[in-house]
């Protein structure tokens, strides 16, 4: 049986059209190597925040605003260690490397580059601070650029 809902999404579906196999490829494969970097900028972003604000990161204080228990904090920050952004100091919490902190700072301004772009967009404030949360790991650098020369011309 054929509902109304069911001809609208179909006549969408046939309407798009599927690109071509190595075009998808290549699309599936970009979005899974934004998947296994987000969670590497977002701690050191984190890591540079707390860093900043506090004056340390503390593994505890790591967990408690990513939302996850500190064993997995312990893991990520290891994993952060051996790829040469973080170095961790017993007792005294974990800071950046040279590199870590090229990796944040990069991070923070796509960011808030994603963010403003949002908000020009007429985006509300909350929801221009999620929204850029996730889409500032999967966005490219000719769509950064562009965002940058939508806010120059005045977005």
């Amino acid at each position: 049986m054929t509902t109304p809902m069911h001809k609208t999404m179909y006549s969408f579906a046939q309407a798009t059209d599927l690109p071509e196999a190595a075009v998808q490829v290549e699309s599936f494969r970009q979005v899974r190597r934004a998947h296994r970097q987000e969670r590497v900028d977002d701690y050191v972003e984190l890591i540079a925040d707390l860093l900043r604000e506090t004056g340390e990161a503390r593994q505890v204080d790591i967990a408690a605003r990513i939302g996850v228990k500190q064993p997995t904090v312990a893991k990520m920050l290891q994993r952060l260690a051996d790829g040469g952004y973080v170095v961790r100091q017993r007792y005294r919490g974990t800071l950046l490397t040279e590199a870590g902190q090229r990796l944040a700072e990069a991070s923070r301004a796509r960011h808030q580059l994603v963010e403003k772009t949002l908000l020009a967009l007429g985006v509300d404030e909350d929801s221009a601070r999620r929204d850029a949360e996730g889409i500032e790991h999967h966005v490219s650098d000719a769509t950064l650029e562009a965002f940058r020369r939508f806010l120059q011309r005045g977005g």
